[in-house]
């Protein structure tokens, strides 16, 4: 059986050419970047590649560019750092409902030790209204935080417009933009963020590596301790042979976008009609527009969306009821119900996300089989059986 991976938003394949530049790494380069002779300075001589790479992809300098264990850390770095490092000109923090948990947490962890954090509601479509933004700023605010797309339904958040109020107030403005990253051109001269998350697996890059872009001139307090690492901002040794894998995978991703952003827009365009024209009572979870061009939430009335995953998981398609991060949970999506979308059909949901290496053939046949799916779990459900009486 044929497997078909349709969830690029959870982890996506490291590719042939990352691995490829890895591995000299862990065998003939494998000096620690920090050691003078010349097995470490080889090893630096590939970090300050690596940096340079991502630092082009968005417009930053290379200084500006801070490596890190992942997404999660850049994102607990940011809050956390600004926070600690400002707390005694304010102590609010401002970010959105619909933020992955690795800043939802870090603000409720805040929260606890004397900060204030307002979550700011989004519409139907998951956009923030940067006008509810500027009404919540106060003279105690030192940060917002507010995602570039989102994870589970791929809304494009009005980031540069955020960021401008902040700026005309002198507040931070940190963007998590771990899912836009490689999908999306980014400069962080125009969306003017002053902090930006980036992780490696999201792009065809290793697990277990990210970085934060932190503008020159932002005060941040480092909670990692030890050694003179990343200029003295992240202690620990470097991860060299995935920080190399993270600077080809960002090489990579910035070769041709335009051109892969239309391919996954025409992908992701066909399952949706597909899926349209075949099966009623399904709504769409997001902005019709302005999304990733990878990314399809669809919610499927009068049917789980567990039971939707593991039927499919038995022919072979990989897709996602929403954030990975969040699937140990039975609780609907706290995205979908900041949306105001209704719970039950919110627990009908599944997530689409593609990748490069998806095919024509792989949309029409996850259309196929869902559409045998639906038909044979509604066939099991009273509600849709009085849906259809009537």
């Amino acid at each position: 059986m044929k497997k078909i991976y349709l969830d690029h938003n959870a982890t996506t394949p490291a590719h042939p050419e990352v691995v490829e530049a890895m591995l000299p790494y862990y065998h003939t380069y494998y000096g620690n970047a920090s050691s003078i002779h010349c097995f470490g300075r080889d090893a630096r001589k590939a970090m300050d590649d690596a940096r340079d790479k991502i630092a082009d992809l968005i417009g930053a300098d290379p200084q500006e560019i801070v490596f890190t264990g992942g997404g999660t850390e850049a994102d607990n770095f940011a809050l956390k750092g600004v926070a600690w490092a400002t707390e005694k000109e304010g102590n609010h923090i401002i970010s959105s409902a619909i933020e992955h948990p690795a800043i939802l947490n870090s603000c409720q962890y805040l929260e606890k030790r004397g900060f204030e954090v307002t979550y700011l509601p989004v519409d139907k479509y998951g956009l923030i209204d940067p006008l509810q933004v500027k009404e919540a700023i106060t003279d105690k605010t030192i940060i917002i935080s507010i995602m570039l797309a989102n994870n589970e339904v791929g809304t494009i958040e009005p980031i540069a417009e955020i960021a401008e109020i902040a700026r005309e107030r002198g507040v931070y403005l940190h963007t998590d933009a771990i899912q836009a990253f490689g999908k999306i051109p980014i400069n962080v001269t125009e969306l003017k963020a002053d902090l930006l998350s980036l992780s490696g697996h999201k792009i065809n890059g290793p697990k277990g590596i990210g970085a934060l872009y932190i503008r020159k001139g932002i005060r941040i307090t480092s909670f990692l301790h030890g050694g003179h690492h990343e200029r003295n901002r992240r202690a620990g040794t470097e991860n060299v042979p995935a920080l190399v894998g993270l600077g080809k995978a960002a090489e990579l991703g910035a070769c041709r976008i335009e051109e892969k952003t239309r391919r996954l827009t025409e992908l992701r365009d066909r399952l949706h009609k597909g899926i349209m024209d075949m099966i009623d009572h399904v709504h769409l979870n997001g902005h019709p527009t302005l999304r990733l061009p990878n990314t399809l939430n669809l919610s499927f009335a009068f049917v789980e969306g567990e039971s939707l995953l593991l039927n499919l998981d038995l022919k072979g398609i990989a897709a996602s009821t929403g954030s990975a991060c969040t699937s140990g949970t039975l609780d609907p999506s706290h995205v979908l119900m900041a949306m105001g979308i209704d719970p039950v059909l919110a627990q009908g949901s599944l997530r689409f996300s593609l990748g490069p290496d998806n095919t024509q053939e792989e949309i029409d046949t996850t259309v196929e089989c869902l559409v045998e799916i639906v038909e044979r779990l509604r066939m099991l459900s009273p509600l849709y059986s009085e849906k259809t009486a009537n």
